[in-house]
């Protein structure tokens, strides 16, 4: 229940931090390298950039966020140290206005997002406890 709260004066809750994350990094590294994702499309529809909460998210929706938290991390770095990752769109942020242009810069921007949407995280969890 804490999961899918969105507590006055916020536009979404912790799942939806969390699946954002996850979509941002795949559209990121994967999509602006031309390969394909490695997740559902409906996960990119509700959690991409511009979307917010609309219904309450069930147990197994919540499990399947948990597994991704994980096994994207582990797959992009396999990918990686693959070579998967040989051409990559330059993409403009349009939060910061930052230049992406390697795949390299992508990981090292999603890092960084990652940590801001893991903070928005933890103050939510705060509010939705008290």
């Amino acid at each position: 229940e804490q999961l899918n709260t969105i507590p006055a004066g916020f536009n979404n809750n912790i799942l939806w931090n969390i699946g954002h994350s996850i979509v941002t990094q795949q559209l990121l590294v994967y999509g602006l390298s031309g390969n394909e994702f490695q997740i559902e499309q409906h996960l990119i529809d509700l959690y991409r950039k511009g979307t917010k909460p609309e219904r309450i998210m069930t147990q197994e929706e919540v499990a399947e966020l948990q597994g991704l938290l994980f096994s994207t991390l582990t797959q992009l770095e396999a990918d990686y140290n693959s070579g998967k990752f040989k051409d990559y769109k330059t993409y403009t942020l349009g939060t910061t206005g930052g230049i992406l242009t390697t795949v390299e810069n992508a990981i090292e921007f999603n890092n960084f997002h990652e940590g801001l949407h893991l903070g928005y995280s933890m103050a939510l969890m705060r509010l939705v406890k008290s």
